[in-house]
């Protein structure tokens, strides 16, 4: 995409979040999840909006698809589970550290070239694992490895400094910045650092969901549409055994989607449809629902996302109430429903 043809950059502003879940304990609001949500047609128009989705917020590691797509562009060679891998944020499973030994191998590389930050497997069951057998953190365990080996893999391929890969000057973060701003259609409004030590982007919710849409609608063998088909095809690498992202993709055939920290996910078909959201606080209670019911008013079949309507609230080990998406997020009536 031509320069000239991007829209601004969002706006860095206080967000305007709305409440988008109820919190129902014995039929009474107990809390409220505030945050923003869009929800996108086939045709590319929004249909739904919720809260704040054009002012700038950082998409976290739901920008991965985004980044992975660069990193294709740039030449990356990957396929299948590892490219699956180079977009993840995987649980810390012997198979996520496997598939990261073998792209910094492909590379010609060790754990030792990682600039991530060291850390324990992000999946709690694993990570406990790896407490009682007295394992250190390790960058290579750190949910984000997959990436910054496919990243380092990306600048031997190309010749470019493999010590400063995370500086935003570098070669590939400019190159990964060129398409966050392609397939957004928009200008980044700020570069910070995400937790694992890489360039993050602020661009608005709304162009995260048409970043993916791109991504998951693009014509087979272009970059796009090999980071969408290996993360479809291979999706608890993407994510983990047991994660809900893997489920919900699972579930729903075509779709593409992935979390990110404090709240964040993107989903999106092939036909056009899309959902992103935002939840204020970060609560991933609140995120999973909100998401599954999103894409309800989007069109997908409410009997594919039934294992998405959230974790029940016990009182005395029993339920007795849930997180309730807000009502404007229920499916129109009438409305047909599509897989």
């Amino acid at each position: 995409m031509h320069s000239s043809s991007l829209a601004a950059a969002p706006l860095v502003r206080e967000p305007v979040h709305a409440p988008v879940a109820h919190l129902i304990r014995g039929g009474i609001v107990e809390g409220m999840h505030y945050g923003s949500v869009v929800v996108l047609g086939a045709d590319g128009e929004v249909q739904l909006q919720i809260g704040d989705i054009e002012a700038a917020f950082y998409p976290r590691s739901a920008i991965k698809p985004v980044q992975a797509v660069a990193m294709a562009r740039a030449g990356l060679p990957l396929h299948g589970e590892l490219l699956s891998l180079a977009a993840a944020s995987h649980s810390g499973e012997e198979r996520h550290l496997a598939g990261t030994r073998r792209i910094l191998e492909l590379a010609g590389l060790t754990e030792e070239h990682l600039r991530n930050v060291p850390d324990m497997p992000f999946d709690p069951a694993v990570r406990d694992a790896w407490i009682r057998e007295g394992r250190a953190p390790s960058r290579l365990a750190q949910n984000c490895s997959g990436k910054h080996a496919a990243m380092l893999y990306t600048c031997a391929l190309n010749g470019w400094p493999l010590e400063d890969y995370l500086d935003p000057a570098h070669p590939l973060q400019q190159a990964i910045a060129e398409i966050v701003e392609d397939l957004t259609g928009q200008r980044i409004a700020r570069v910070t650092v995400d937790g694992c030590g890489a360039p993050l982007f602020a661009i608005s919710l709304h162009g995260l969901a048409r970043a993916t849409v791109r991504i998951v609608s693009a014509a087979p063998g272009t970059p796009e549409a090999r980071v969408a088909d290996a993360m479809r095809e291979h999706a608890e690498m993407a994510s983990g055994s047991g994660r809900d992202v893997a489920a919900l993709m699972r579930a729903v055939p075509g779709l593409l989607s992935k979390d990110g920290f404090e709240g964040v996910q993107v989903a999106a078909l092939p036909d056009g449809r899309a959902v992103a959201v935002k939840i204020a606080d970060g609560a991933n209670r609140a995120r999973v629902p909100v998401t599954a019911a999103a894409l309800g008013r989007a069109g997908v079949d409410p009997e594919l996302l039934t294992g998405f309507a959230g974790e029940p609230l016990l009182g005395g080990g029993r339920e007795v109430g849930r997180v309730r998406p807000v009502r404007s997020l229920e499916p129109l009536a009438g409305a047909a429903v599509r897989a």
